[in-house]
């Protein structure tokens, strides 16, 4: 085993180099966008302030195909969800701008309780709610880099834009089991009444990058450049570090064939530290036959507490990439193993 692991080092090290209700508001303006609208104005318009602002997507862009994936994305999500809350989400601006189904989407996803009231019905309660949930949501993004593109006021004027990008942050920081579509753009018009008329500018707006820029991994490491540049080379590293669980794990009678599957509920995993650091991990620690998301999540977690108990470092993945059967994580996760215990008989 020795050799095998040396030898797979050095093929590992040459191969991977190191990588350091707005629709008709805005029609005569979309018309003719380089000239003040002075037909088919809506009777809302006529509410607004001077120099006053109200923006709605183009609705060519709203015939986008990827524009429209991502929405189906996002609400098959939110409905996934709360599936246990009986909750269900049709139209995202409609539903999701009181802040009432927001408050249950955080609750659920961050497993926090919100102190806001459970129904309100004027516009002031809708308004304090949704103040309290972007805060909540404010304080678990900012401190990781998130860009903060909305606010009370454009969430609660149904501005598609603004919760677009709050649910697609959302979806990134809880590393929902989603594929966004990558390269989201959609055409915005803004509308502005300036001398009692309406005028129009249109703007483009990004909404999805790609998900490595998305998810913050801006470090790139062999891993990556593994997956994205010598994929054939992938079974190589599969193969050397089944070899190398399996020669622990069989000690228990326990087999893997594929590492992306097996460890997802972290069972194996918190075995395997026991093994290659010769101790016996008490079963009401972990969950062993674990039947939910949170309990996998649970046991990964636990495993990374024993990691880092091992003296290694904190992995660069989160116990729910590993659930969300996400290969890449698990092979980093697995390889720092390695190359720790790779001697240990």
């Amino acid at each position: 085993m020795h050799c095998h692991a040396a030898a797979f080092l050095s093929v590992f090290w040459l191969l991977f180099p190191r990588v350091t209700d707005l629709q008709e508001e805005g029609k005569s303006a979309i018309n003719s966008p380089m000239a003040p609208a002075l037909v088919d104005i809506h009777p809302e318009d006529t509410q607004l302030e001077e120099n006053e602002e109200r923006t709605m997507i183009d609705p060519t862009s709203r015939e986008d195909p990827k524009f429209k994936e991502l929405v189906k994305v996002l609400l098959d999500w939110i409905n996934d969800v709360l599936a246990e809350e009986r909750i269900i989400v049709k139209q995202l601006e409609e539903d999701l701008y009181d802040g009432q189904v927001l408050q249950k989407l955080l609750e659920k996803l961050a497993h926090c309780k919100l102190n806001v009231a459970e129904v309100t019905q004027s516009e002031i309660g809708q308004k304090q709610k949704l103040q309290t949930v972007l805060e909540a949501v404010q304080d678990l993004l900012r401190p990781h880099g998130w860009p903060l593109r909305w606010n009370v006021d454009s969430i609660h004027g149904k501005n598609l834009v603004s919760i677009l990008h709050l649910l697609v942050s959302l979806a990134m920081h809880f590393r929902a089991p989603i594929h966004l579509p990558e390269h989201v753009t959609v055409q915005v018009v803004v509308v502005r009444k300036r001398e009692g008329l309406l005028h129009s500018s249109h703007i483009s707006e990004e909404l999805t990058t790609t998900t490595e820029i998305m998810m913050g991994r801006f470090e790139r490491d062999a891993f990556d450049t593994l997956f994205d540049h010598a994929p054939d080379k992938l079974n190589l590293v599969k193969k050397s570090l089944i070899t190398f669980v399996n020669k622990h794990l069989n000690k228990l009678n326990l087999e893997v064939t594929d590492l992306e599957t097996q460890f997802a509920d972290g069972v194996y995993l918190v075995l395997l530290l026991g093994l290659l650091e010769d101790y016996f991990v008490p079963l009401h620690n972990f969950y062993l036959t674990p039947d939910s998301f949170d309990q996998k999540v649970h046991n990964v977690a636990f495993a990374f507490e024993l990691m880092l108990d091992g003296g290694l470092k904190k992995p660069k993945a989160r116990p729910e990439d590993v659930v969300n059967l996400d290969l890449k994580s698990t092979l980093r996760v697995l390889y720092t193993l390695f190359t720790k215990y790779k001697d240990v008989e």
